[in-house]
């Protein structure tokens, strides 16, 4: 299936331009898909399509743009058109497919038998056995579903949807008879399969087994959705069967089951395809939901991914997750501050999560928003120890807050702390050391800390840098030298890193290339990034008069080299 991702939407950089009226919207067309802008590829796509009806590929990235966006109706009339004409393509044939299914129309899937054709053998066989179900021939439908277990590697998806319809017409002992007779556990290694198996052996009165392999799986890790469940295990109440209620489901499930396989195996834009059809055929697919968003994120496209959260209803267990994908969403398409408005009111609804506090507490952070970061992150820490301990990264990111808003103490004692959960971790080690050596204070624990550092991360820019700039400020200029030259070499269009270069060759009487440095590190300084640590008005005053003008006139120390 991987190849045909090459076709979704790259194939429209073959298309020979029929005419001169073609070529604007085409053109328009290709580069908007190849920056996944699906709206605007669609429309201009359209447009060469009307001026040029019969080219084959216009068709196939027409019905790509637009099954995309999840508009099966308008992608089903090229689709029809382009098979009509011959064209084999993949993605037609699954547009035509999802119409199909939305028409009820079972007798037209199961004759669809196809030969070379189709959507994959996957797919296709086990949309026909659930065509199957829905007219209902139920026996051949199993059959159907332990023939396709027998092709190779399809045995997982075949068991997993066989159970799914036994379930979803009251068969739940069959259903079980299936997870357990599974004893690779293949059809157990998703989210979904294990829900779905609780709720099957809760609905066979055996909630102890439920809970048991809600334990096992999840190791304690919950979320809502699973607490819920638990709560109403733990009540001995039965806890209803959800997955796949009707054929329709049944129908979804296939598709986000193979968009999900494919999440790890297949571009994005090629992946999206099939979570938009599982999303069209059950809209409150909430993971389809939850998938395409980050799909859409994945590809850049910020606007349709917090459409796309926006649709898990307030009332869902999921809602929080779709809250914090919008957020981050928000925060990447430029929109800090609306993106901390979707947290807050997240924290009044789901304060009791330990992700909501600590998103919060890193959008407040990222907007210097300090002493508001570190309530939140002291909320987030205090939740995680009520469940067993804090994690390193809720630690040193606190910390960080506090370092940032001038508590060193705290700030000291937070990154301490992290590296007792996490002793080797690389980020902390840098950090801690680096503002060590900053505050002259024990300088031989804080440069072990920053070697170990590079030790665990040998290839980490920012860290080589921290360790060549910690000799600079130790006075050892000489030992300095290869470490910046190699976290240049690492990063080297960063302005701090090529800044801290030219003050080290300074150091050592290398002037002329000190200010060969400074000025590549005045090149690539954004003055427009307020999260921008170089300071290019101190990089020119160097470049004027020097290094140890410049350090004069600031009143520091001057430049010395150490003693033994």
């Amino acid at each position: 299936m991987t190849t045909a991702a090459a076709i979704a939407i790259a194939s429209a950089m073959a298309i020979p331009v029929q005419a001169q009226s073609v070529a604007g919207p085409y053109l328009a067309a290709r580069s908007a898909a190849m920056q996944s802008d699906f709206e605007q590829a669609a429309s201009y796509f359209t447009q060469a399509l009307t001026r040029d009806p019969g080219n084959a590929q216009l068709m196939e990235s027409t019905v790509v743009s637009q099954l995309a966006l999840g508009r099966i109706d308008r992608a089903e009339p090229v689709a029809t058109a382009l098979v009509a004409s011959g064209q084999e393509s993949q993605i037609a044939e699954l547009v035509l497919t999802a119409s199909a299914i939305l028409d009820d129309d079972y007798e037209a899937l199961i004759a669809k038998v196809p030969e070379g054709q189709g959507i994959g053998p996957l797919v296709d066989g086990l949309v026909q056995a659930w065509g199957m179900m829905g007219a209902g021939n139920v026996s051949d439908a199993l059959s159907a579903f332990d023939g396709l277990a027998q092709e190779p590697g399809l045995q997982g998806f075949a068991l997993y949807h066989k159970a799914m319809a036994l379930a979803s017409v009251g068969d739940y002992e069959g259903a079980e008879n299936i997870f357990g007779a599974d004893t690779s556990g293949s059809i157990m290694q998703t989210r979904r399969g294990v829900l779905a198996r609780a709720e099957i052996l809760s609905q066979l009165d055996r909630n102890s087994e439920a809970l048991e392999l809600l334990q096992r799986m999840f190791s304690g890790a919950t979320d809502p959705e699973i607490d819920q469940i638990i709560a109403a295990l733990n009540a001995n109440e039965p806890v209803p069967f959800r997955h796949v209620t009707s054929v329709r489901d049944g129908f979804a499930e296939v598709f986000y089951s193979v968009a999900a396989a494919l999440r790890s195996e297949a571009g994005p834009e090629y992946t999206i395809l099939y979570a938009q059809v599982a999303r069209a055929l059950r809209p409150d697919h909430v993971d389809a939901l939850l998938l395409t968003a980050e799909l859409f994120e994945t590809l850049g496209q910020h606007g349709l991914a917090i459409g796309v959260y926006k649709g898990v209803p307030s009332d869902h267990p999921a809602y929080h997750a779709a809250e914090l994908g919008r957020a981050a969403a928000m925060r990447r398409s430029g929109k800090p501050e609306a993106a901390i408005e979707v947290l807050e009111q997240l924290a009044r609804t789901h304060g009791g999560l330990v992700s909501v506090q600590a998103a919060l507490g890193d959008a407040l952070r990222q907007e210097d928003r300090f002493a508001e970061a570190v309530a939140a992150y002291d909320r987030a820490v205090t939740l995680s120890e009520d469940n067993g301990g804090a994690s390193w990264f809720l630690l040193y990111a606190r910390a960080i807050a506090n370092e940032r808003q001038g508590n060193w103490e705290a700030a000291e004692a937070g990154f301490r702390s992290a590296l007792e959960v996490n002793p080797g971790q690389p980020q902390v080690l840098n950090y801690l050391g680096y503002s060590l050596v900053e505050k002259q204070e024990n300088l031989d624990e804080a440069l072990d800390m920053i070697e170990r550092a590079v030790a665990a991360s040998p290839d980490s820019g920012y860290i080589i840098d921290s360790l060549g700039w910690a000799l600079y400020r130790l006075g050892r200029y000489d030992e300095a030298v290869p470490h910046m030259e190699r976290a240049v070499e690492l990063m080297a269009v960063d302005p701090v890193v090529n800044d801290h270069l030219g003050d080290v060759y300074w150091a050592v009487g290398r002037k002329r290339e000190a200010e060969f440095q400074w000025a590549r590190a005045l090149s690539f300084v954004d003055e427009e990034d307020p999260l921008s640590e170089a300071k290019p008005d101190r990089i020119r005053r160097k470049l004027e008069i020097g290094l140890d003008a410049v350090l004069a006139e600031e009143g520091a120390e001057p430049l010395e080299v150490a003693r033994d």
